[in-house]
């Protein structure tokens, strides 16, 4: 796989453990069938608009507001483009579509974008269900900068996750069906911060101990003493959790649990006095809303750390950044998620810039796509790009972005993204 970072595959597991029912039927194939392979080609001196769709899990059970970042930065970066005059004059039209976190849902999207509104391509894709993700693939439609949320990015060619992928992306999961991921987070806090033991706390739930069984995993390998709590999921018992994280004098948390689960354990934290180097969360949860998420607990929540592969959003003394943060300043919170829709509109836009002379298609703007290779949108994202590698790699250098909460000054970076680097293991799991 790609640089999936443990951020990817944490928001991956607390929203299969939260959606572990839910599921979804799937369109036929006859749906798909009988569609031409591009977009026609506008002629030159055109203006009119250049389709892109835009799937969002806008209300899915795991509810408001969880999967909507990518797309209110993507959002904002078409409204700025269209008011600096589009693409070679043609404005960006967006089409939106809530898929509801369904299977079924998704495939409807992806039918109405592609068959019906006859869209250029996707960009910020953030569905927790991509259900539809082989017909788009079988369309030749470029999916660009979408969240890995599942194993879709790294299965099908077509599909450009914002992160990045090293696999073959020939119909099947990875490389045999496992995936891999690098130890960098716990070689970042072993090496900057001289932490030893680390916890790992999850539920009595198979996706949630599935997850955190990863993470010990790569705790091991980086030489840690690793301590496991879990807890019920419907009656969770986070003091106690929070007791033995103090007895166990753990540097440390990491964890396979929800927001409001983190909220819960933060407090045990504080309740019980049991003060860490850092409880380490994923980028999901990057997001300027920590103060309320977490105002039962101060001293947990200036405990907070999130590392990720993006830059931070609230580092304004890039100009990158700084377009971001004043295009989208009527938004009522900022996070990293939105940053990343935001680049993956810079993406797609790119693309169809490369491609205005022959005409904006499908075909040439996924033939851009394919070629890219340390992709940066301005500097937001650390290098991305698609390889197709044969076998997995048995170690790589990988970079990191880190940032810690501190309540007067919010996220704070530690470090500059490009030189906190490491070369590391990466270890094979089952997604």
């Amino acid at each position: 796989m790609g640089r999936r970072s443990r951020g990817a595959e944490a928001a991956i597991a607390v929203m299969v453990l939260a959606l572990s029912t839910a599921c979804g039927s799937r369109l036929p194939e006859s749906d798909f069938e009988h569609r031409d392979g591009g977009t026609p080609t506008a002629p030159a001196g055109d203006r009119t608009p250049v389709r892109v769709g835009i799937i969002t899990s806008a209300t899915s059970p795991v509810g408001g507001n969880a999967f909507t970042g990518p797309r209110d930065g993507a959002k904002a970066f078409f409204e700025r483009l269209n008011a600096r005059g589009g693409i070679g004059g043609r404005p960006v039209e967006v089409h939106e579509c809530d898929d509801g976190g369904s299977g079924v849902g998704n495939n409807e999207c992806v039918h109405e974008l592609i068959d019906e509104e006859k869209v250029v391509a996707l960009v910020a894709t953030t569905a927790l269900d991509y259900a539809g993700a082989s017909r788009v693939s079988h369309a030749r439609v470029p999916d660009i900068g979408g969240q890995p949320i599942g194993a879709a990015y790294d299965t099908y060619p077509h599909l450009y996750g914002i992160y990045g992928s090293l696999a073959p992306r020939n119909g099947t999961t990875g490389w045999h069906g496992k995936q891999y991921g690098g130890t960098e987070v716990y070689r970042y806090f072993k090496r900057e911060h001289g932490a030893r033991t680390a916890a790992v706390v999850s539920y009595n739930q198979p996706a949630s101990a599935a997850y955190a069984r990863l993470v010990e995993r790569g705790l091991e390998a980086e030489g840690y003493k690793v301590v496991t709590e879990q807890v019920d999921f419907a009656l969770p018992n986070f003091r106690a959790v929070a007791a033995d994280l103090k007895e166990q004098g753990a540097d440390l948390v990491f964890d396979a649990i929800d927001t409001h689960g983190n909220a819960r354990l933060c407090k045990a934290m504080d309740d019980v006095g049991a003060q860490v180097t850092a409880k380490v969360t994923n980028v999901q949860n990057w997001t300027s809303t920590v103060a309320d998420d977490y105002k039962d607990s101060p001293r947990c929540r200036n405990a907070l750390w999130a590392t990720g592969s993006s830059r931070n959003f609230q580092d304004t003394d890039q100009d990158a950044v700084r377009e971001f943060r004043d295009a989208t300043k009527g938004l009522e919170t900022h996070s990293q998620w939105q940053l990343e829709g935001w680049a993956a509109a810079m993406w797609f836009t790119d693309a169809a810039k490369a491609c205005a002379d022959e005409g904006i298609t499908r075909a040439c703007v996924d033939a851009f796509m394919n070629r890219s290779q340390g992709y940066t949108a301005d500097g937001l994202l650390l290098p991305v790009g698609f390889e197709r590698l044969a076998e997995p790699p048995k170690s790589r250098r990988t970079c990191l972005s880190v940032a810690r909460w501190k309540d007067r000054e919010s996220w704070v970076s530690q470090g500059e993204m490009n030189t906190t680097c490491f070369t590391v293991p990466q270890l094979s799991y089952q997604p």
